[in-house]
């Protein structure tokens, strides 16, 4: 499947359940068309998530028949809150709970392990920048974008001339720590919800899988007493109510519209801070069936509130490829320089 002798950069995007992994020749050329997942191990601690790295290191270039020796560089993401660096914040994140995370340097750690150079962006971050260029192409810089990814937490980016916006510390583009004004959010008493940072109504706290299960579920399961997902452990619940928000099922229709509600309040945000050209919206929630995506997508912008000159020029859609991104996202300037891409003979 690889192109003999030719090099290439390896992607992993590492998140909360799954390590995703690609493989780009210097060229362009991406070998990898759909998802090649593992476990990610996060959740057991920082040895076995940098094993698991490696493991999906090693079994994408076995899936694509590249050697080790073509390998010029990887490109790593990972959940934020996180130095531009890739160390993870000092106070953890939803992926990261475990206390030996705090503070851990997980670019230069897996860099030791694998011997080559590693390459770094969190997750919103990658996602963020695949789809600016994806979405722009040849014009990607000259404009500009933020993203809101939706998994097990909230990722986010913010793009401007077509490069990530990092912020002094590295971490600038945390949306889902971004405070929402809650006031007609909310159902009838419903209690504000907690997020596992620590804030409360945060857009983590409405708009992720986290949030399902801590804050959304719980409630919505009272106002549609009898539900079949109240038989489930709250985990498994949380994941199979996108299944049944598909198939128009109320209670999962409730749960995915306060959401988009909540995406519509941080763009509105942002087209105040930033007055991008884009806003993007990948991750889980978007993995589903056309109309329900397209459902999603509508109110989220919907709840967008622009001025009339905003709303002229600005553009709302999905992540490309939308599961792929973070592992395709990691590709920007900044790898090229890792890279010694061999002169063409004449």
């Amino acid at each position: 499947m690889g192109s003999v002798g030719v090099p290439v950069v390896v992607g992993l995007d590492n998140g909360g359940t799954s390590n995703n992994a690609t493989v780009l020749t210097v060229d362009g050329r991406f070998l990898v068309d759909g998802l090649v997942e593992i476990p990610s191990e996060v959740r057991v601690g920082p040895v076995a998530a940098v094993e698991a790295l490696a493991a999906a290191f090693d079994g994408v270039l076995a899936l694509t028949g590249v050697p080790r020796e073509l390998v010029r560089a990887v490109g790593l993401d990972t959940p934020g809150p996180a130095s531009a660096d890739g160390v993870i914040s000092s106070k953890g994140s939803t992926n990261f709970a475990q206390p030996a995370w705090r503070g851990f340097d997980v670019r230069s750690a897996l860099q030791r392990r694998l011997g080559l150079p590693v390459v770094y962006h969190n997750d919103g971050n990658a996602a963020a920048l695949y789809a600016h260029h994806a979405y722009f192409g040849a014009a990607a810089m000259r404009r500009s974008s933020v993203s809101a990814i939706v998994g097990t937490g909230l990722g986010g980016g913010l793009v401007n001339d077509g490069r990530v916006i990092a912020g002094a510390a590295g971490m600038a583009g945390e949306l889902g720590h971004v405070h929402l004004p809650l006031d007609g959010l909310l159902g009838p008493g419903q209690p504000v919800p907690t997020c596992a940072c620590g804030f409360a109504g945060d857009a983590e706290s409405v708009a992720s899988l986290t949030a399902i299960a801590r804050n959304l579920l719980p409630y919505w399961l009272t106002r549609f007493p009898g539900h079949p997902l109240a038989a489930e452990p709250v985990e498994r619940a949380a994941k199979l109510v996108r299944g049944y928000g598909e198939r128009g099922d109320p209670l999962a229709r409730e749960i995915f519209a306060q959401q988009a509600r909540a995406l519509g309040r941080l763009f509105t945000l942002a087209a105040n801070v930033t007055d991008p050209h884009a806003y993007f919206v990948g991750g889980g929630v978007v993995e589903a069936a056309p109309e329900f995506r397209d459902w999603f997508l509508a109110i989220v912008r919907e709840h967008t509130v622009l001025r009339a000159e905003q709303a002229a020029v600005a553009t709302f859609a999905l992540v490309p490829d939308r599961d792929m991104a973070g592992a395709r996202g990691w590709r920007s300037p900044r790898w090229r320089r890792c890279v010694p891409v061999p002169r063409r003979r004449p």
